[in-house]
């Protein structure tokens, strides 16, 4: 029944008669227990107002510092059959130890003497090659051969072109003579006529005059025929020149025509042999690769593709290898609302699996088996598990790394941010509050420097 009335019960009714009542409000470790939550509240008090150091923590796990370092798988380039393996899983292998044999699949590099027969066709074209360019300088000479042929033939023909142009003037010369002559035999005639009319001559002088006469009139059509002769010797030189000039045209350009043909072929045996020291460079090559060896030192861990005989593709996985010296790292990954929270080189604490620890995410100090280390790198973009990637690597000033630590097992990771009151914290956690949003000291006192 309640007591709702302003009346006092204990006041009314004396309670210390009743056992009950002594039993409850007369012992002496209830007031113990009184002073106890006292003296815890106000403990409790105290410690609301202590340090508690803000943080971003993350699940990521180890890898390696340098993208070089971290496990790799090893590919073949071109397609082939496993013949024989050399290593073991788990064996060491130095660089450019053997690791696998594998022979051919395609059936146009199944002969065994390929590039030997490849080498053999390389040196007839380099002949070939050879003889066409014997054959250019040949064609060069006649070129030559016959261009000065042709100077020599035209100064032939000018120059007997010159001696008809001199014969012409000297005929022309010879018949103006021949006319004098005509002439003159012909006043010697009529005088000789009117003297022997006139009694004074006698008929043979006059007869002689007129065998004169006609004498002179033969050697006038003689020297007129001669003077045709030599002018028509002058159109011979003529068409001479053009008859040489256009035969050894002809033939120039004939053996220029052959010196190209020449010089094509050359050319396109040229690019043959550059084609076939390509294809021997090619099969060289591919040789080579009918051995897999290791791309860097470092331990076998799993054959992808086992068995002898089995074929692959090219590019298709064989086997995994990881490096044997390289710089352990943490790969974590945050919220995007505490991304904007994490600068490089942020202090960070981690929890290694496997490593037995005791960890007070807001008293770094007092944490126990915790290593540290330091942002390096923050990814600028979104990872697929919707969260951004950071990788950190050991502190150069904090306790080493365990050297037992191995590639791809967990890790816990605590950022470190700034210092604030725990009441202040459990404030934050109820209203759900991200971190301060702060600058690293070392950025600020670069700043104030500034």
């Amino acid at each position: 029944m309640l007591n709702i009335s302003h009346n006092k019960l204990n006041k009314t009714v004396d309670l210390g008669r009743f056992k009950s009542a002594q039993k409850v409000f007369y012992k002496e470790h209830f007031k113990h227990f009184n002073r106890f939550l006292l003296v815890f509240s106000i403990f409790l008090v105290i410690i609301l107002f202590l340090p508690w150091t803000q943080n971003v923590t993350g699940k990521g796990y180890l890898t390696t510092l340098t993208p070089d370092q971290r496990p790799q798988t090893i590919q073949s380039p071109i397609p082939g059959r496993i013949e024989k393996w050399y290593v073991r899983e788990g064996d060491f292998v130095e660089k450019g130890d053997t690791i696998l044999h594998i022979s051919e699949v395609k059936n146009e590099y199944f002969d065994p003497n390929l590039v030997e027969r490849t080498g053999k066709q390389l040196k007839a074209k380099e002949m070939s090659v050879t003889s066409y360019q014997g054959k250019v300088k040949a064609l060069n000479v006649q070129i030559g051969a016959l261009a000065q042929e042709r100077v020599l033939k035209l100064e032939q023909a000018k120059n007997k072109l010159q001696q008809s142009k001199l014969k012409v003037v000297s005929d022309s010369i010879d018949l103006e003579a021949a006319k004098t002559n005509l002439a003159i035999a012909e006043r010697q005639f009529e005088r000789n006529q009117q003297l022997q009319e006139e009694g004074l001559k006698s008929l043979t002088e006059l007869e002689q005059k007129r065998l004169k006469l006609q004498e002179t009139q033969a050697k006038l059509v003689s020297q007129e025929n001669k003077l045709l002769a030599s002018k028509n010797d002058v159109i011979n030189a003529q068409v001479e020149i053009n008859r040489v000039q256009a035969e050894y045209t002809d033939k120039i350009s004939k053996a220029q025509s052959d010196l190209y043909t020449a010089q094509s072929s050359q050319f396109d045996s040229e690019a043959q042999v550059t084609k076939l020291e390509n294809a021997v460079t090619n099969y060289s090559i591919r040789n080579d690769l009918y051995y897999i060896r290791a791309p860097q030192s470092g331990y076998i861990n799993k054959a992808i593709i086992g068995g002898i005989g089995e074929t692959f593709k090219e590019g298709q996985k064989l086997l995994g290898i990881m490096p044997a010296s390289f710089d352990m790292a943490v790969e974590t990954y945050v919220s995007p609302i505490d991304l904007p929270l994490l600068q490089i080189g942020d202090e960070v604490r981690i929890q290694f699996d496997g490593w037995p620890s005791i960890v007070f995410s807001g008293w770094p100090n007092v944490s126990v088996g915790t290593y540290g280390g330091k942002i390096v790198a923050i990814e600028n973009f979104i990872s697929d598990n919707g969260k951004y990637r950071v990788l950190l690597a050991p502190d150069p000033e904090a306790e080493a790394w365990p050297e037992q630590l191995r590639v791809g097992s967990g890790a816990n990771t605590i950022a470190l941010l700034q210092d604030v009151p725990i009441w202040f914290e459990l404030w934050r956690q109820l209203n759900g509050f991200p971190p301060n949003y702060y600058q690293n000291v070392k950025q600020t006192e670069t700043a104030k420097t500034k």
